[in-house]
């Protein structure tokens, strides 16, 4: 489970876009940058994204828990109901387990309704969790990237990783004269603690 938004970047993309057209951009610098290297490389994600699959472990393992003890339920119900048309005893009896099986389904028509709101509340959750640390992530990327934009005097930053709607490349050519990603990228994780692999978080971005 990934924690980058494509509908994200192609927001960011269509205002460079259009920022892009003004005619004063003709005298000024502009400087490239692969966004999804970046985020995919940063440290933070990489911890973010091992939080979102422990959250996710932890609930699928809670909904494993409440399908056994539904499907356990389920067979109780069975014994119960074919328990209550044994002719061997009294219709009295009969009635009794009957009641007992009826109580039963009662209880699996209540546990099903409790599996189906975890389910829709666990996605929720986790939809939730994975957009605030996007959110937050992308506050941070940004910040580093118009530092370092500042410093190089450079007026616009484009996102070479950037799609179309189609998911075709928005940027065709470039020559990448002034390319900032490897130095956001190594500012970020300047400060990853030393149990972070960063090599295995670089080569899972490319």
């Amino acid at each position: 489970m990934t924690i980058m938004n494509r509908s994200i970047k192609l927001a960011i993309l269509s205002a460079l876009v259009a920022f892009a057209t003004l005619p004063a951009l003709a005298q000024d610098r502009i400087a490239t940058i692969d966004l999804r290297k970046v985020f995919d490389g940063y440290w933070k994600t990489k911890q973010a994204n091992a939080a979102l699959k422990e959250r996710g472990d932890e609930m699928e393992k809670e909904l494993k828990g409440l399908v056994a003890d539904f499907e356990t339920a389920k067979g109780e119900y069975q014994s119960l109901l074919e328990s209550a048309n044994d002719q061997v005893v009294s219709i009295t009896e009969r009635e009794k387990r009957k009641k007992k099986a009826e109580d039963k389904l009662k209880q699996l028509r209540e546990d099903e309704q409790t599996i189906q709101q975890f389910q829709r509340q666990a996605r929720t959750t986790i939809e939730e969790q994975q957009r605030r640390m996007r959110d937050n992530i992308l506050v941070e990327v940004k910040a580093t990237i118009t530092s370092k934009a500042k410093a190089g005097n450079f007026t616009l930053v484009v996102d070479t990783a950037a799609e179309t709607p189609n998911r075709t490349p928005v940027i065709l050519y470039t020559s990448d004269p002034d390319d900032l990603t490897d130095a956001v990228l190594g500012q970020l994780n300047a400060t990853a603690p030393p149990e972070v692999n960063l090599q295995e978080s670089t080569e899972g971005s490319n």
